[in-house]
């Protein structure tokens, strides 16, 4: 026989338990525009070691796990140094402007706390792109530090383009996070890309 109260108490702790492993947080985005340049900061926490949160930000081969609006992804013959190059292609729309962007960018990193891309212009959709990732060790997950400086091919407009930006890049930024903290929890060792 079921006892009742014990199931919905077992019930109740797996969902206390689910609500404190879940803790991904936004906590700002700061989005500025100047002389055709956008550079965007974000800083975010995620309950999860960086160990796997560097190998999934590093794992082109399944980037689309991030967001749904990356349609193609990957790694591309090395640079003739032996540093990864990378290639993305997303498809969004930002009010009644829908755009596919590509970006080919080098990827330098230092396992398991930086991340660095650079674009390279003659392939991308940037005059210039260069993205990093800090993530520090910090309680029980890890503190990310993002940064982003780009210049894009197309035009955007400079008086309402840093203020889209930020609002879509809160939106799917907090999404991306959650997705992030998410497979980093269920994180497999046997998939590492370190």
């Amino acid at each position: 026989m079921i006892n009742v109260g014990r199931l919905a108490g077992l019930l109740g702790g797996a969902f206390v338990a689910s609500l404190l492993v879940h803790a991904a947080t936004l906590d700002s985005v700061v989005v500025s525009y100047d002389a055709g340049r956008y550079s965007l900061q974000a800083d975010a926490y995620m309950a999860a070691p960086r160990e796997a949160i560097f190998s999934i930000l590093t794992d082109y081969d399944r980037f689309g796990r991030i967001s749904s609006a990356y349609k193609e992804y990957g790694f591309k013959e090395p640079a003739p140094d032996g540093t990864p190059v990378v290639f993305t292609r997303m498809e969004g729309c930002v009010l009644i402007f829908c755009k596919s962007l590509t970006r080919v960018e080098r990827m330098e990193s230092e396992a398991p706390g930086f991340i660095r891309t650079v674009t390279l212009p003659e392939q991308s959709d940037f005059r210039h792109s260069v993205s990093e990732w800090w993530l520090e060790p910090e309680d029980d997950g890890t503190r990310i530090i993002y940064h982003l400086e780009m210049e894009p091919k197309f035009w955007v407009p400079p008086v309402i383009g840093p203020w889209i930006l930020q609002r879509r890049l809160k939106r799917g930024g907090a999404a991306a996070v959650d997705r992030i903290e998410r497979l980093a929890q269920e994180f497999s060792p046997e998939y590492a890309v370190l």
